[in-house]
């Protein structure tokens, strides 16, 4: 039995080891996955270390009159007036000029000691905001934003390893909220320039500024949208990454390290970053840089008309068959919109070939037209297309004067209203002519479905769908025959405004 037995137990210490290498097999076999998996994630050390030297701290100071340690303007009893800026940037917070140790070298701002209450007199230097930018090239010039420079007196440029130096604006373009600095040195660290249009929505992207004037902060997410509207006047690249006050201006740089985009808004409840982040594209922005390279200032096309987006209701009533274009609301007179034959109700659909999805694309197109240059658009008018030519006129840096309301007359509730919800009349010879339209008729009472859409007594109505309105009586015909239930488009003329309204009949 015994000679029988160990045999058996040589055999299950074979199986035992059989089964423990097998486990190691599989065990080891498992951790190069694990190990894969890790380095599939994102790595931002190699990025960060090329990029980091390129961006810099930017703060801003305005001259101000100092009264002193008792009387100091918003320092009440004497308080430090620089303690408020402490409180909200930290203990750290240097007043004007403030910080230890470094001394002065070329170019550099002079420093005083932290916390020094400056002396009395006037034109003292007081802290006006922080904010981040970035080098394009090796001689000092760098780009921030325009509202972290706008109306500063003074402009100082901190860079990582902690030289500072007093900025000069070359050119600052509020529109686009781009400025453009230079400091006085070379052999700096410029960023490359990316390609925003080949960036994809879950693409990772980093951000390196100087939040709540922490300088050399990286943070890091993904591009949640491109082409972002929000009103303004270039679309916005949308990010998750974490921007704060401060990070305003910095850079936002794609996986190889190349600038894609230039860090300027939150979109936020509490002030503070909720996710949503908001870059203006790098390949826009050089655009504007070069204009205020080259003369400090950027130069944009105009055409001369106000213009609202096309809603579904109003594109299903003229016609139209998709929600897209601009529509044409007022044509400023002696404009080159009036010149080239663009009239009220018009729905702008291409621009030099470039198709216009969205109302805000009209206004980017035009302004990047070299004016005095000829263009084609192509607008919808009555169920068809028509081509026009146009000249482009130059937009003038100033904003101009909204129109007046004029005075609105007493609806008449003697009247019965027809199937739209108004009572109109003729429009006077010389309110045509005051107004340069060619028909139409003027609203006396509204009530129902006008009412309920806006218009008023006072308003001219030009067209039905895609029928120019030419008088009461052909105005009422139509109306008569409307589809009840259907939505229909009006062309409505108030002041100087000319709008789409869609309207449903009443059954």
């Amino acid at each position: 039995m015994l000679e029988l037995s160990l045999p058996m137990a040589r055999l299950d210490m074979r199986k035992a080891l059989l089964a423990v290498v097998t486990s190691l097999t599989l065990f080891v076999g498992v951790a190069p996955t694990v190990h894969a998996q890790a380095r599939g994630l994102p790595d931002f050390t190699d990025l960060v270390d090329r990029a980091d030297p390129a961006v810099v701290n930017i703060r801003t100071t305005s001259k101000a009159v100092a009264r002193g340690p008792s009387g100091v303007p918003g320092a009440p009893g004497g308080q430090d007036p620089y303690e408020l800026f402490r409180w909200f940037f930290g203990p750290d917070f240097n007043p004007p000029g403030g910080g230890g140790g470094g001394g002065g070298g070329g170019g550099q701002a002079p420093r005083t000691p932290r916390g020094q209450v400056p002396d009395s007199g006037e034109g003292q230097e007081v802290p006006r905001g922080v904010g981040s930018g970035f080098f394009i090239s090796a001689d000092g010039y760098a780009l921030t934003n325009h509202h972290v420079v706008k109306d500063a007196d003074d402009i100082y440029v901190t860079l990582t390893d902690r030289r500072e130096f007093k900025a000069k604006v070359i050119g600052s373009d509020e529109r686009t909220d781009v400025a453009l600095i230079k400091i006085d040195a070379t052999g700096l660290t410029p960023l490359k320039i990316g390609d925003p249009s080949v960036l994809r929505k879950g693409e990772w992207v980093v951000a390196i500024g100087s939040p709540f004037g922490l300088d050399s902060t990286v943070t890091a997410g993904i591009v949640s949208a491109k082409g972002r509207d929000t009103g303004d006047y270039l679309p916005f690249i949308q990010t998750d990454v974490a921007v704060n006050p401060g990070n305003s201006g910095g850079p936002l740089l794609n996986m190889r390290g190349e600038v894609v985009g230039i860090n300027s808004q939150i979109i936020s409840r509490s002030g503070g970053f909720m996710g949503i982040s908001l870059s203006i594209p790098i390949d826009d922005a050089m655009r504007v840089v070069e204009q205020l390279r080259t003369t400090g200032r950027v130069t944009r096309g105009r055409i001369g008309v106000q213009i609202s987006e096309v809603t579904k209701e109003v594109a299903d009533a003229i016609g139209l068959g998709r929600t897209a274009g601009a529509s044409v609301g007022m044509v400023e007179p002696g404009s080159p919109a009036e010149k080239a034959g663009i009239e009220p109700g018009d729905v702008v659909l291409k621009f030099n070939n470039k198709t216009i999805d969205r109302s805000s694309d009209l206004p980017r197109a035009v302004g990047e037209t070299k004016p005095g240059s000829k263009a084609t658009i192509q607008v919808w008018r009555r169920g068809a297309t028509k081509d026009l030519t146009i000249t482009v006129a130059e937009l003038e840096d100033k904003t101009a004067s909204a129109a007046g309301r004029g005075e609105e007359k007493e609806p008449a509730p003697a009247q019965k209203t027809n199937a739209l919800g108004v009572v109109v009349s003729e429009v006077p010879a010389a309110r045509k002519k005051e107004l340069r339209i060619r028909g139409g008729v003027q609203v006396d009472a509204v009530d129902g479905a006008a009412a309920r859409a806006g218009i008023k007594a006072g308003d001219i109505l030009l067209a039905l769908d895609n029928t120019e309105i030419t008088g009461v009586s052909q105005f009422n015909g139509i109306v008569a025959k409307l589809e009840k239930g259907k939505v229909h488009g009006v062309l409505v003329r108030r002041d100087e405004l000319t709008q789409w309204v869609p309207l449903r009949p009443a059954r």
